[in-house]
């Protein structure tokens, strides 16, 4: 910014107004996003333990996988609309839930690949029904009190492109037996 300021010579006070609205604008985001790594580092790393129990990560992705199976194919592009729905960015939803997504993987023999590209898509998917992204569309489209009824139409759209997103990826796993790492 500082280097576009000197080649667009503004002045030090628009530059400080620059600065001021960057700032603005970034701090919900920052705060959110240390306390999502936070969170995703905690998980992770809780099998750093004197007692050699598995990570809380772990627990719940094994737990998951067992109960799932090869089947966790068709769910893992929801995890990621769960993961953006609730955070608010697919940005925060891969980082909650990349390392349980690779842990599923992981347990079920199911492609490492595959299965955190679905955890991405989902995460884009939703922003769909993100709160604060619908909130934003509705004021910027003057239509406030009408959040909820944006969310229920924009489910079914994402839950279409979940379910064809899903069903591609068990197409080149179980059919084509595309393996990626």
């Amino acid at each position: 910014m500082l280097i576009s300021n000197a080649v667009s010579r503004l002045s030090p006070k628009h530059t400080a107004r620059a600065l001021k609205t960057t700032a603005i604008g970034v701090a919900p985001a920052a705060i959110a996003l240390v306390f999502a790594v936070s969170l995703s580092q905690i998980m992770m790393n809780s099998g750093n333990n004197l007692s050699g129990m598995p990570s809380m990560l772990k627990v719940m992705a094994v737990s998951l996988a067992n109960a799932t199976g090869l089947g966790y194919i068709m769910l893992a592009v929801f995890v990621g609309i769960l993961g953006a729905y609730m955070a608010g960015s697919n940005t925060v939803s891969n980082i909650l839930f990349g390392g349980f997504q690779f842990e599923i993987a992981n347990a079920t023999g199911l492609p490492k690949t595959i299965i955190l590209a679905l955890q991405n898509v989902g995460g884009a998917v939703g922003n769909m029904i993100c709160v604060h992204n619908v909130v934003a569309v509705c004021t910027t489209c003057g239509i406030l009190g009408q959040e909820g009824d944006v969310i229920r139409k924009n489910l079914v759209p994402a839950t279409i492109y979940a379910i064809v997103v899903s069903v591609v990826a068990a197409i080149a796993v179980f059919v084509l037996k595309i393996q990626m790492i």
